[in-house]
Order: C-alpha cells, then structure tokens, then sequence
C-alpha cells in the first residue's frame, strides 16, 4: 500500500471511529460493540481497501499504551489488598480455561495435537485489558468487583502469551517438559517486574528533573513502551513490564510532576487511549474480511469447523463460571473452618465477575502470529473470531442490564474518611498554612483578603463536611454566577482580540487563565 494511500486510510478510520462511537453514544450501546460489529459490517462495502494487520505491530502498538494507563488509573492499596484473587484469575482462570479448551478441541477433532489443542486453549483464554476497560466505562461495580476485574485485565495476558509460547514450541518441536516451562513461566513473570520497576525508577529520576513541560508529558507517553521493548529484548514479559511501571507512574505522579505537566499529560493520555482502543475495536472487525478471504470464503469453512468454534465459545464461557464459582466454594469453606479473613463473593458478584470475560487484541493477534505450517491453523483463526465476537458483542452488550438485574452488593468496607471529611481536612490544612503567612513579624496582617477567603472557605468545608447535600444545593448557584461570569470574560476576550487589539499571546495566555478557571468550578460542582 502506497503511503499516501495508507494516510488516507487512517484518516478513513478515524471518521468511522467518530461516527461509530456517536452511534453507540446515541443509541446506548456499548461502542466497543459498535465499532467491533461496525467495523466488521463497513469492511465488505466495496471500494475500501483491504486492511491487514500486522500480528506483531498489534501487540507492540497497542497493548504499552493501553495496559499503562489501566496500571495508572488502577487503586494501588485495593489491588495490594486484592492481589490473591487477581492471581487466582490472572494465573488461575487462565491456565485452568486453556487446559479446558484443550481437551474440547481434542475430543471434536481428534487428530490434533494436544499441545496445538492447548495452543488453541492459551489463545482464547485470556480476557483482554482493553475490552475490559472500554466496556467497565459504563457500568457501576462494587469496589471488590472493580479491582479483580482490573487488577486481572492488567496481568492475565501475559499467562496467556508465555502458555501460547510454549505450546507452539512443543507442538514444533514435540518436545514438553511440564517442570521446565514451570520454571520458564516464573521466570519470565518476575524478570517482567524486574525490568517494569528497572524501567519506572529511571522515570521517576529523569521526570523530576525535566523542567519543560512537553518533554515531562511526552517521556511518560513513552514509558509503557519502553517497558514493554526493554522486557522482550531479554525475552521476559512485557506485559508483566509494562504493568510494574505503570504502577509505578501512578504512585509516584503525584509528587514527582507539576501541576500543569499532570492536565497537559492527563488530557493527551485521554485522546491517546480513546483513539488506539476504538482502532483496536474497528480493526478487529476490518481483520474479519482478511481472515474469511485467507480461508477461501464464509462458503470454503467447513460446517465442523464451526461447530468447533461454538464448542470453544460455551467452553470459555463455562470454564470462567466454573472457576470462579468453585474459587468462590474454596474461601466460603475455609471461611466455615475458622479463617475469617476470607470472605467470599457470593452469587451476585460471583455472577457478574463469571459473565465479564470479554476477549480482545491479544486473542486477535496472537493466531494470526502462527507459522503456516502450525497444523490446526485454521480453526484456530476462526475460533479466535468467534470467540472475540462472542465475548465482546453477546457479554459485553449485556453486562450492564445484568448488572441492573442482579444488583451485586458492595460488601468491601468504605475508607474511613470520606470525600467531603477529605476536603474539610485540606481546607483546615491550607487555612492552617495561610495564618502562618498572612501575618508579619509583628503580627500585621499582610494578606487580609487571602486569609478571609481561606477562612470562609474553611468555614464552609465545616458545614459540607456535616451535610454535604444541603450544601451543595446552597454553593449551586454560587457556582452559576461564577461560570456566568467566566463565559462573559471569554466573550470579552475574543471581541477584543477579533478587533485587533491584543496579540495572539494575550488571547492564549488569558483564555488558558479561564479554562483552568472554568475547570476547577465545574469539579468543584462534581460535574
């Protein structure tokens, strides 16, 4: 493909992504469906090229960028806290859904190899980070819910990438020994942390010292792939890498990077991971035309074929409530023996957590990685499909009503303080702050109109921190006043900037003083 003609392509897909994800918003669809089905719909009209997708671009493209800012976003002390169930799903769920896909593809086609059966397996098991993230965007979960869910997308692709690995080389080679990839499979997990912490320690040191705000924001966009490339140029896992670093970012942002490096590098992360995870979706769906044109036609599979596609959707289906609902019999029964501490979901969380399995890039790509000569190709290409459209579109369009129809509780116990007790205390502190330093040596007042502010406002946290609701209703329509007053200020600038009478500078300068100021009321509204 020509590179003109490549460029147009992209910019094809963009507008697609628009119109798409305005759809979906439109008509309350999940757009991670949208773009999956829209895509796999726009990629038969005629006249649109034939987009192929590069297996390796994909992962290496797509997967840094995304698993970072899932690490990033992710609430360190819940996943700590959590990290035993996100194991049992990451590792657990993972090996348990490959051996049991395996020996479905066994028993329907005998005469391929087990370790291409488990192949197979290793291939579909993993639920994906970015199908996750995009289709959690839009439901409520209870915290515990939310942090397995998470803390899983974050690492089970990397059990699924070292188990594909391995079967494809003892399949090759038809040579496996269980204690040795046991050790290789450690190895890599924790030469993965090894790097990502490598890696995130090297950012803390370099972003604290970078004084140019654009540099500060485009070293931390590339830190998740310089992670990734580090682990896999010493044959570790990347994912594993990316993830370290990435909670690392998110613990250590906060006093390391300025102000305004944190709204500039939050807002271009925003468009960043909107853009790369609906080109993830819409790609899949255009990679389905590729896919059908390589197998000869929809015509040329064979109807067993897809009866084993379906077999291994309802195994990867079942597998995951299997799992999760004996996981869950495991803690209850040792919760009856005396270990307290353990406390189970219960089926309504248990449900939700079962049904949440949407499979993603790492299912699309990794099949499509496959030498020729891999005996089952194939069908694994068409149950990788299927199981992608199975998950995402089928569970993914309907895990918002049957978290509305089982209604899972949130048994995790709260933060002992909450937000409106967390602002009164900051208001406290800076008042505190303030007394300090509006008084001279002799005790004058130096800053008569900042200390009254600080005093009012701390006065005001008081009486929100007691009834938070009442007072809000009576700050609502300070807040309108305020913002009334921002809109008419930018008016004034942009009339006297249009009749020639400040410079650009001005305009941007001034305008930048309003949006920050606009910003800070409308999540002072909660808005």
């Amino acid at each position: 493909m020509h590179a003109v003609e490549a460029f147009r392509v992209v910019l094809i897909l963009l507008a697609l992504i628009v119109a798409l994800h305005w759809l979906a918003l439109k008509f309350r669809l999940p757009p991670a469906t949208a773009l999956l089905v829209g895509g796999g719909a726009l990629a038969f009209l005629p006249g649109l090229p034939t987009i192929s997708l590069d297996p390796e671009l994909a992962l290496v493209l797509f997967l840094p960028p995304l698993l970072m800012d899932g690490a990033y976003a992710t609430a360190l002390g819940r996943f700590r806290k959590h990290l035993p169930g996100i194991l049992s799903l990451a590792v657990g769920a993972v090996v348990f859904t490959t051996l049991m896909v395996g020996v479905v593809a066994h028993w329907l086609v005998p005469g391929l190899p087990w370790a291409a059966c488990f192949a197979l397996g290793a291939i579909v098991s993993p639920p994906d980070a970015v199908s996750a993230r995009a289709v959690l965007k839009g439901v409520s979960l209870p915290r515990r819910l939310s942090a397995l869910l998470e803390g899983e997308s974050l690492l089970n692709d990397a059990t699924g990438l070292i188990l594909f690995r391995f079967a494809v080389a003892a399949t090759l080679s038809g040579v496996f020994h269980a204690g040795s990839a046991a050790g290789s499979f450690a190895l890599v997990f924790v030469g993965g942390v090894g790097v990502g912490l490598l890696v995130g320690g090297a950012w803390v040191l370099l972003a604290g010292r970078l004084k140019d705000r654009t540099l500060a924001v485009v070293a931390t966009a590339l830190l998740g792939w310089a992670a990734y490339l580090a682990a896999e140029a010493v044959h570790v896992s990347g994912v594993i890498a990316v993830v370290t670093a990435g909670l690392i970012l998110g613990w250590f942002q906060h006093v390391i990077l300025p102000a305004n490096v944190r709204l500039v590098g939050n807002s271009f992360s925003m468009v960043m991971v909107f853009v790369l995870e609906a080109m993830v979706f819409i790609l899949i769906g255009f990679s389905l035309r590729e896919m059908i044109e390589r197998l000869g036609g929809i015509g040329a599979v064979p109807a067993s074929m897809w009866l084993t596609a379906g077999a291994v959707v309802a195994t990867v289906v079942v597998a995951r409530f299997a799992w999760v609902f004996a996981s869950d019999g495991v803690i209850a029964l040792g919760r009856k023996l005396g270990f307290v501490r353990l406390k189970p979901l219960g089926w309504r969380q248990g449900t939700v957590l079962g049904w949440a399995g949407m499979r993603g890039v790492v299912t699309l790509a990794v099949p499509l990685t496959l030498p020729l000569d891999m005996p089952g190709r194939d069908m694994m290409l068409v149950c990788a499909f299927a199981v992608i459209f199975a998950t995402v579109v089928v569970q993914g369009s309907s895990l918002g009503w049957l978290i509305r129809r089982v209604r899972p509780v949130d048994e995790e116990p709260a933060a002992k303080m909450s937000m409106p007790a967390a602002e009164a205390a900051i208001a406290r502190a800076r008042l505190a702050r303030i007394e300090v330093l509006a008084h001279g040596p002799d005790g004058e007042v130096l800053h008569p109109m900042i200390l009254e502010e600080h005093r009012k406002r701390a006065g005001y946290m008081e009486r929100y921190e007691q009834n938070a609701p009442a007072a809000m209703e009576i700050l609502r329509p300070h807040f309108d006043v305020l913002l009334a007053a921002i809109a008419a200020g930018r008016e004034e600038l942009i009339r006297i900037h249009r009749a020639g009478l400040i410079e650009d500078e001005v305009l941007h300068e001034l305008e930048r003083d309003l949006d920050v100021e606009e910003m800070g009321i409308t999540l002072q509204r909660g808005e």
